[in-house]
């Protein structure tokens, strides 16, 4: 049976992803917080999106392409960042990174908090490399940790600002999951269940955090959803915006937008991007759906929108662009895929994803994406 017969769409990868993992790992992946609603309105207002088909336009060649701050990728995603990647699958960042750099160059996120430094990804990025920062309250620490990442080559600055204090995230919690992950016997339990992760994890050890346990250690007493990254950062507001511009020589993205009034403010801090996010609803149980928000800020700038939050297909992706999206990252699921797959997953990822668009293309019988907002049904 062949790989596309197996994992035809990505609830696929998802499914097999959830048999491989332990069940901390598999709830740290893909718990939000709260009871979840707003994880599930992302899911029930992207529904809601609905695109018009066409007919008799004879066979179509597809252009996938996408400009996005003054480069063009061949397709109009890529992969935003996850803390703690290498817990879902041993490298994962380099095996993700390597997809998007084989697929052309497209956008790879590096977490704060990810278990590989830049440096070890310097040639693995391709130039594509973007740094997602949760900002450093130290400005001795937040000026070197700019020229580490800039010297690895990630020269495009994510400003992560929807995550002030760390989260409840219930699920994640009562599965014993803590950062870094201590082995305790319930999770020992866990991990015996599931054989192929323990036998790549303990080829690789467990994994940590080094690029911010370079500038501290966890103390005692911390929340278990909350990490070292949490005694570094502080909750930055528009002076903080207006430091970074100042200070960072590369594109500068600030992520986690979900309110127009908070726009107008933005517009005059150099910012080259806005990446519209509810953080998938893991950070906040009460928060609309991001989906909904986007026509709302679309109407509010003339830059770049960057968005994610609950996407899970070629479909999601098109409906995003009609309404106003300029491109999207994906985050989960490029490890659904690898955590399924192993060091494949993401590329297989990709090509599954280019299918989709094109077949829904095919549909809406558009050859263009810049053509898809026409086809939205107000």
């Amino acid at each position: 049976m062949s790989i596309e017969t197996k994992y035809p769409g990505l609830e696929d990868l998802r499914n097999r992803a959830k048999a491989r993992l332990p069940k901390f790992v598999w709830e740290y992946l893909d718990s939000a917080t709260g009871r979840e609603g707003t994880k599930a309105r992302n899911r029930a207002a992207l529904d809601q999106v609905m695109l018009m088909p066409s007919i008799l336009h004879g066979p179509l060649e597809f252009d996938t392409s996408r400009t996005l701050m003054g480069q063009r990728y061949d397709l109009p995603f890529g992969a935003g960042p996850v803390g703690m990647s290498g817990l879902i699958w041993p490298q994962a960042e380099r095996h993700i990174a390597r997809a998007m750099t084989g697929a052309g160059g497209l956008p790879f996120g590096l977490s704060t908090v990810a278990t590989m430094a830049p440096e070890e990804l310097s040639g693995d990025i391709a130039g594509n490399g973007w740094f997602q920062l949760y900002p450093p309250k130290d400005e001795g620490i937040r000026r070197d940790m700019l020229a580490r990442v800039w010297d690895a080559g990630f020269h495009t600055l994510v400003l992560t600002v929807d995550v002030p204090v760390a989260s409840r995230r219930e699920r994640q919690t009562r599965s014993g999951m803590t950062h870094p992950p201590r082995l305790t016997a319930r999770l020992l339990a866990q991990v015996a269940m599931r054989p192929a992760w323990a036998l790549a994890t303990a080829r690789s050890g467990m994994p940590q955090m080094p690029f911010v346990q370079s500038y501290g250690k966890a103390q005692k007493g911390m929340s278990t959803t909350a990490h070292v990254g949490y005694m570094l950062r502080t909750s930055p507001d528009m002076d903080y915006v207006h430091w970074l511009r100042d200070h960072w020589q590369g594109k500068l993205v600030v992520k986690g937008v979900l309110n127009p009034a908070d726009i107008a403010p933005l517009e005059g801090t150099g910012v080259d991007a806005y990446w519209v996010s509810n953080h998938a609803g893991r950070q906040f149980d009460g928060a609309p759906a991001a989906i909904q928000q986007l026509p709302l800020i679309r109407a509010q700038t003339q830059k770049p929108i960057i968005f994610d939050s609950g996407i899970e297909g070629g479909l999601d992706i098109l409906r995003a662009l009609a309404l106003g999206a300029d491109f999207v990252m994906l985050a989960s699921a490029w490890h659904y895929a690898v955590a399924a797959l192993g060091p494949q997953g993401p590329a297989y990822l990709v090509e599954l994803l280019r299918k989709d668009i094109e077949s829904n293309m095919g549909q809406l019988g558009l050859a263009n994406l810049d053509d898809v907002p026409r086809v939205l049904i107000p």
